[in-house]
């Protein structure tokens, strides 16, 4: 952030474009750097241009918020977001999982995110650099997504599979080496 004095209010709009959800987020910073969530917009892509879901995403964060969008000084994307037009800027993945993670806890230094279609773990340091990373490769390709399955045939929400699955004294056994394979094995449980 720019150095700004201490009266000036900005507005930004983060837009990130993954591949099955478009997620928005409108924060308020005053001119002391305190930052505020106006709102937060999510949207499933559903096998829909991702453009016109953004749009939408915004347009809806921006009402609930109560802000015009002339009013938003720099709008940021992340994910596929390079494909947004009117954006500000644009921030690759583990730059914005690395500031995130120590936004939202000072003491963190390894982030783990589990996308729709890619999994990363990011380490970082103390001033979110990103320090190393790994990514999975082909076959783990829809690590997420495979969650997201595994809880609709198991009528639970994706918030509520961490804790369960450290509740199983006896844990079936499912393939490691596929997500489709391990997709079927529980299928067939």
């Amino acid at each position: 952030m720019t150095s700004q004095d201490s009266n000036d209010v900005l507005t930004t709009a983060g837009i990130d474009v993954g591949s099955a959800v478009i997620k928005v987020a409108l924060l308020r910073t005053d001119g002391a750097g305190t930052e505020t969530m106006l709102a937060g917009v999510t949207k499933r892509l559903r096998r829909r241009d991702p453009l016109p879901v953004s749009e939408m995403a915004l347009d809806e964060a921006l009402e609930k918020a109560g802000v015009r969008r002339d009013e938003i000084d720099y709008i940021a994307t992340t994910g596929e977001g390079e494909i947004i037009e009117f954006r500000t800027g644009h921030f690759y993945g583990m730059t914005t999982h690395a500031r995130g993670g120590l936004f939202l806890d000072p003491e963190i230094r390894a982030i783990v995110d589990i996308g729709a279609l890619h999994a990363r773990a990011v380490l970082i340091d103390d001033r979110a650099k990103v320090l190393g990373y790994r990514m999975t490769s082909q076959c783990a390709s829809g690590s997420g997504q495979f969650l997201e399955n595994i809880c609709r045939y198991l009528g639970v929400t994706i918030a509520e599979i961490g804790p369960l699955s450290t509740q199983a004294d006896d844990p079936e056994k499912c393939s490691s080496i596929c997500a489709v394979l391990a997709e079927t094995d529980v299928i067939n449980m």
